[in-house]
C-alpha cells in the first residue's frame, strides 16, 4: 500500500484454520496525499484504526466459527476493518458482505482475500450518521473514494460488528442504520468491550423494537493471547 508500512502475520482463529492477515505496522501510519481524511473529517490519529487487528474483532471471527451456515441467509458486517468475522463466513461459504466507512478497508480486504487463497468477496461502503455517503461531493473524486463498492443496500438475516460503540451517539445513527438494514427476522451480534456507551445503545435499539440478550465473552490470559473482557450483545425483535 503506497505511503504505509504493513505487516503481515498468521493470525490464530479459535476452532479454525489461522488466517494470513497484512495489516498497518502501527497507529502512527498516515499517508493522505489526495485529502481524503480531511475531506471525510477523519483526524491523522484515527485514520489507521481500521488497518489494526482488535481484541473484539478477533472475538467476533471465533462466534462466526461455531455459528450453523444457514441456506440462504445474507450476513453484513458493520465497521469491518480487517473483516476478520466477514473472512471467516466467507471461507466457510457464507454470503456475507463486508462493510466500512474508511476508504482503504476495500483495498486491504481484497488483499487479505488473495493472501489467502479466497475468492472475491462482497465489500460496500456504509457509513451512518452522516447522511452521506462519502462526505462532499468532491470526497468520491480521489482514487480511495472510488475502491468503495457503493453503499450498503437491501436486508440482512444476521448483521454483525465489533467494537462499534466507541462514540456517544445521541442521534441514533447506528440504531436506525441497522433497522434500514435489517430483515423482520435478523439477529444483530455486537462484540462489546465493554464500552460506556452501551445502555444508551441498547435504549435506541428497544426504540427500534429489538429486545436484548447478552454473553459475557470474558477470557482470562493464555500463552501469547492476552486477557479480554467484554460482551456479545445479541438484538432480535420478537417473532410473531
Amino acid at each position: 500500500m503506497p505511503g504505509y508500512l504493513t505487516k503481515q502475520e498468521s493470525i490464530a482463529i479459535a476452532g479454525a484454520d489461522n488466517l494470513i492477515i497484512r495489516s498497518l505496522l502501527d497507529r502512527q501510519q498516515f499517508s493522505d496525499p489526495f485529502g481524503d481524511a480531511e475531506t471525510l473529517g477523519i483526524s491523522s490519529a484515527a485514520w489507521p484504526l481500521f488497518g489494526l487487528l482488535w481484541p473484539s474483532g478477533a472475538q467476533l471471527a471465533a462466534r462466526m466459527v461455531s455459528r450453523p451456515v444457514q441456506a440462504g441467509e445474507r450476513i453484513l458486517e458493520l465497521g469491518c476493518g480487517l473483516a476478520l468475522a466477514s473472512l471467516v463466513c466467507h471461507r466457510r461459504g457464507a454470503d456475507v458482505t463486508a462493510s466500512d466507512c474508511h476508504p482503504l478497508a476495500g483495498s486491504f480486504l481484497r488483499e487479505n482475500l488473495l493472501l489467502n487463497g479466497m475468492a472475491p468477496m462482497k465489500y460496500r461502503q456504509g457509513q451512518w450518521g452522516s447522511g452521506e455517503a462519502l462526505g462532499p461531493p468532491e470526497a468520491l473524486e480521489s482514487p480511495l473514494a472510488q475502491a468503495h463498492g457503493g453503499p450498503v443496500h437491501g436486508l440482512f438475516d444476521l448483521i454483525m460488528g465489533s467494537d462499534l460503540l466507541y462514540e456517544r451517539d445521541a442521534r441514533a445513527s447506528l440504531a436506525q442504520f441497522i433497522d434500514r438494514h435489517a430483515s423482520p427476522q435478523a439477529q444483530i451480534w455486537i462484540v462489546d468491550p465493554d464500552r460506556g456507551n452501551r445502555a444508551a445503545f441498547s435504549k435506541q435499539m428497544a426504540a427500534q423494537g429489538f429486545g436484548l440478550q447478552e454473553e459475557r465473552l470474558d477470557q482470562a490470559a493464555v500463552l501469547d493471547a492476552p486477557a479480554y473482557k467484554g460482551r456479545l450483545l445479541i438484538y432480535q425483535r420478537p417473532q410473531a
